[in-house]
């Protein structure tokens, strides 16, 4: 069987998010969990293995963007043994400022209150690059309808799992597999500053900023996206 490859994706999406990602691993068994709703990530990241576990997989390729970058250092803290290697996608090792565990808080209350009707507001200004956002009027529509159609509950749990995450600054030099980093130029969210203090702590890693995307880069710009993963995937997996 040819090495399998897990997308985890962002909040609060759904792994329909990787549709187009999905398509370009033909030949390869993908697994897509869906990982919104868990007020721990140790335990999505659980959840991932056990997942595996029950399709016989013994390891995979996992890529993640945002949040699921943030549950793929929780995995390698959990089965690092599982891993060939890891695609870290507009994520960042660092936990939340103060601030940004209280802008949080703020949000799920909101939430709680509201329901998710006002969250496109602000995070389609955050999770989009400028590019996008004045080109792109078809893909703005579709992230503003994925945000309404969230679940508030698993949405607010998920907050809560995001605001208590650990710092992972100090898993980056113990991660022995080939890493692919990849950053929308315009990302305000993980920065390429942050992609940078990832590749300064990673052994063996390979990192590129993905032109005229936001936070988004696999549906702001997937013909960059997606070279480059096909590019590591070739590198990496044996058939």
């Amino acid at each position: 069987m040819a090495t399998p490859v897990v997308f985890l994706h962002a909040f609060p999406y759904r792994p329909a998010m990787w549709d187009d990602q999905r398509r370009i691993v033909q030949g390869h068994p993908v697994l897509r969990p869906d990982i919104l709703g868990f007020e721990n990530l140790e335990s999505a990241a659980a959840h991932v293995l056990l997942e595996m576990d029950n399709l016989g997989w013994q390891k995979a390729v996992f890529v993640g963007l945002s949040m699921g970058g943030y549950v793929i250092f929780r995995l390698w803290n959990l089965a690092p043994e599982r891993f060939v290697g890891m695609v870290l996608a507009d994520t960042r090792a660092t936990p939340d400022t103060a601030e940004q565990k209280v802008g949080r808080a703020r949000t799920a209350e909101r939430i709680r209150a509201e329901g998710m009707g006002f969250f496109p507001e602000g995070a389609l200004q955050t999770n989009l690059g400028d590019t996008t956002r004045a080109n792109r009027p078809a893909l703005v529509e579709q992230v503003r309808q994925t945000f309404l159609a969230a679940d508030p509950g698993r949405t607010i749990a998920s907050l809560k799992g995001l605001a208590d995450r650990p710092d992972s600054v100090p898993l980056l030099p113990t991660i022995t597999v080939p890493v692919l980093i990849l950053v929308g130029e315009e990302d305000t969210l993980t920065p390429p500053a942050e992609a940078r203090r990832m590749a300064d702590g990673i052994p063996d890693n390979r990192m590129l900023i993905i032109p005229g995307a936001g936070h988004l880069s696999n549906l702001e710009n997937p013909k960059a996206f997606n070279t480059a993963l096909q590019g590591f995937l070739s590198e990496l997996i044996v058939h």
